[in-house]
Formats: structure tokens, sequence, C-alpha cells
């Protein structure tokens, strides 16, 4: 798991032998004690990872441990960053932009997913057909995570505004028992929430658009990532593990989505064989560049960022594209 570190002080020592910060061996010393990650159900990797602990055993001689805390959402994830209580996080890409450019210190260092996790879901019963029809409705979301933005997205596209519908903000798995019971119109609802409440309850899904969903990110704070970039390394060589783990034993991870998040296997069949894609490159950049400059203005008109130039500021500089770009491949 550490190719490319001890590659990299190798041809150190030949120009100038050990020095402070390398052990006898060549390899690395990381001087930190402990490595906190968040594991996600809608992050699948990160359930392998934690199952797996592959990060516990290859750092187990470093002295440092390995502690793990859920996150319900993106909102929670930059939270947690903000806050110093994880290091390493997952989230949908655009939370990760506007997190940074409302002044949280963050990278984003990988990514891990390319997944059609979020869309508009309305009850089985109900009678609205179109976007549109949303117009003077109750919509619960989550504010801070791709659900949310989702929904900016299509009422923009469907000539509405932010004002035209009531946002009841609620974290996921409350927005699902929301529109179950009637109490809002409608939910931008996140996978597995979403499948399992199609599958329990038949909920419709009202609104698809794999385009307005952001990638799924990891996202660094900058001090660790400064502190310890020989951590950050180990963190994205095992999240392509756990990728190439999950390409690899699809049942397996189907049991391990279904065990963690308390759906079906049928449920778990659906957000990682039709939801999930997983071929994706996992250096940022690009792609989620794109997308992030579509969804910009509304995000701004919004009011999710003060405004445009602070928004561009953190689009020019929250990728940190270097450990991906040297990962360990499995």
């Amino acid at each position: 798991m550490r190719k490319t570190v001890v590659v990299v002080l190798a041809a150190v020592m030949l120009l100038t032998g050990c020095v402070a910060g390398e052990n006898a061996d060549g390899s690395a010393e990381t001087g930190a004690t402990r490595l906190r990650l968040d594991y996600a159900y809608w992050n699948p990797a990160s359930l392998v990872l934690r199952e797996q602990q592959w990060l516990e055993k290859d750092l187990a001689d470093d002295g440092v441990s390995v502690s793990w805390l859920q996150s319900a959402g993106s909102n929670k994830a930059n939270e947690n960053l903000r806050a110093a209580a994880i290091d390493i996080g997952s989230t949908a890409g655009i939370a990760a932009l506007v997190a940074r450019a409302n002044g949280s210190p963050i990278n984003t260092i990988g990514v891990f997913s390319q997944p059609e996790w979020a869309a508009i879901v309305v009850a089985k019963d109900s009678s609205i057909t179109t976007v549109q029809q949303l117009k003077g409705r109750r919509i619960a979301a989550t504010k801070g995570t791709d659900p949310y933005f989702f929904l900016l997205q299509a009422l923009d596209e469907a000539g509405l505004a932010p004002g035209d519908v009531t946002v009841v903000n609620l974290q996921h798995a409350d927005g699902k028992t929301a529109l179950e019971r009637g109490d809002v119109d409608a939910w931008a609802g996140l996978d597995p929430h979403m499948a399992q409440t199609q599958a329990d309850a038949g909920s419709r899904l009202l609104y698809r658009n794999v385009a307005f969903n952001t990638y799924g990110v990891l996202n660094a704070r900058e001090e660790f990532v400064a502190a310890h970039p020989e951590l950050v390394q180990e963190v994205i060589d095992a999240y392509e593990r756990a990728r190439q783990w999950l390409v690899d034993h699809p049942e397996e991870a189907v049991a391990l989505l279904a065990r963690e998040s308390d759906v079906s296997p049928e449920v778990a069949r659906v957000v990682l064989a039709e939801r999930t894609k997983l071929d994706v490159d996992p250096v940022p950049g690009t792609a989620q560049r794109q997308v992030f400059e579509r969804v910009l203005p509304i995000l701004v008109a919004d009011g999710n960022v003060r405004n445009d130039g602070e928004a561009r500021t953190a689009l020019d500089s929250i990728f940190e594209p270097r450990f991906a770009q040297a990962r360990a491949t499995p």
C-alpha cells in the first residue's frame, strides 16, 4: 500500500542517504498517531474499508490508529471536517465546493463514484406528475447535500425558483419518513433510502437526471494534507483497492450494503448495480469542474454561497489531484 511513498523515498536515499522522517528500512514515518475517517451508506467503498480493516493492518506497524465516524449526509461530513472531528470525509462534489466557498479549509483529493443517488420522489398515490406541479408544495430535503442541489437544478430547469416551493430541511432518513407519512408532497431523496421507499412503500421517482448528481468525492482538511501526505496517499490507495473489491465481488458488496444500511438485498442491488458507476477516474478535476460550472449560478442565486467571486475562487483551489494521480493499483 505504500508503493508510491517508498519509491520516492528510495530515490531520495540514493542521493542523500536516510534523513529525518524515515525509518531504517526507508519507509516513511507518519508523525501521526491516528487517522480519522468517515463512512456512509451512500459511499460503499467506505463500508468495504471499514469492514476489511486494510488501513488498520497497514498502519499498525507505524503506530497509527484508525477510527471511523458515520456521516448521515454530506452536510454532516462537512461539519465534521470543519470541526476537525475527522481528517478525511466523503461528500457529494458540489457539497464540498459549497463548504470551501464558505470558508471550510478542505481539498477534494479523490473521486470514488459517479452515482445516480439523488432524485425527486413522490408518494405512490401522488397526483404530481411533473416538476412544474411542485410549485407551492412542501418538499423535504437535506440542505448542503446533493439531493438538495439536485432539487435546485430540477426547479431551475422547470422554470421555477427556490422560493416557489417550501423546503422542509430534514436529514435524509427523516425526509423519507415524512414522505411516507404524507407530511410533505415530495422528497429530494438519497439512496439507499430512496430505493428502499420505492420497494417498501411504492414511492415513485418523479424526476431523474444523472447529470444533476455531482460525483462522490473524498475531501481532506488542508492542515492534514500538509502535515501527513503519506497518510493521505494511504487512504487514496486503499480506496482504489476497495473500488476494485466492489467490482470483483458484486454479491458480497450487495450483502455488505444491505447489512450495514439495514435494507433488503434487492434494494442494495438496485443501488449498486443500477445507480452506482464505479468505473470512474479517481483523479478530481475536469469532469467535476464541468458540473460545478453549470451549478454555480444556481448556488449563488439561492444564497448557498455569498457571491460568484468566492465560489469561483473555491472552484479554482479545491482540487488536490496529486495523490490520486500517484495512486497504487490493487
